[in-house]
């Protein structure tokens, strides 16, 4: 029997992508289930009743939650073909550790500095921090090297994300100038046509952080 795959998801968030993606590259087929978060569905708190949020994969009937954890849980359940993480075993922690410092420190820090409506102190710290990731791509195309893995996917965010809120704001953090390896990243990642086909429209990330950061169109 084939194996049942549903994602509860919003298509504009980064979380959801991040799991779309890690679909994508192993060839897994899936049901796309899209939640209104200002009206969540039974079926969405029934499956993730502590956090309430989405990205919630449901495989075979089990709810798999967090997007980080998701991703992992697609690299050992199918674990042939397109590998997210790598298999040696200290490469495999190193890229949990990117990958949570993403998540724990660049992601709040970034945010922190739109919110605070370009604070220099808040964007000098946002830098700091990813100054210290542009380090870890050491001269290679993608921090997975010619290939995208665990990290790559977890910075969708600063990949595409970012750009659109610094366009929506006009707070500029990542410049080619500053971070001439990140911003060459970032364009090969979305250029790659798994990431390509999965990323929203720019234009309604733009139209929707201008509405969060109380911007005028």
């Amino acid at each position: 029997m084939a194996d049942e795959v549903k994602l509860y998801g919003v298509g504009g968030s980064p979380f959801v992508c991040r799991v779309k993606i890690a679909l994508s590259l192993k060839g897994i087929k899936y049901e796309n289930i899209e939640e209104d978060i200002n009206n969540k569905s039974p079926d969405l708190l029934k499956y993730n009743p502590v956090h309430k949020k989405v990205p919630v994969l449901v495989h075979n009937g089990k709810p798999i939650s967090e997007s980080l954890v998701i991703l992992e849980y697609i690299d050992d359940v199918w674990n042939k073909g397109y590998p997210i993480l790598p298999q040696d075993p200290y490469e495999k922690a190193v890229a949990r550790f990117w990958a949570k410092f993403i998540d724990d420190k660049l992601v709040p820090l970034s945010f922190t500095a739109f919110k605070s409506n370009g604070d220099e102190q808040a964007i000098v710290e946002a830098c700091e921090q990813l100054k210290i990731l542009e380090n870890e791509l050491k001269g290679n195309k993608f921090f997975g090297g010619d290939n995208i893995n665990l990290i790559d996917i977890t910075a969708d965010l600063l990949a595409y994300w970012l750009g659109a809120i610094e366009e929506a704001t006009g707070i500029k953090i990542m410049t080619k100038e500053m971070f001439p390896k990140l911003t060459e990243w970032a364009h090969n990642f979305i250029q790659c046509e798994v990431v390509k086909e999965i990323l929203p429209p720019r234009a309604h990330l733009i139209a929707h952080f201008k509405k969060r950061f109380g911007k005028s169109t």
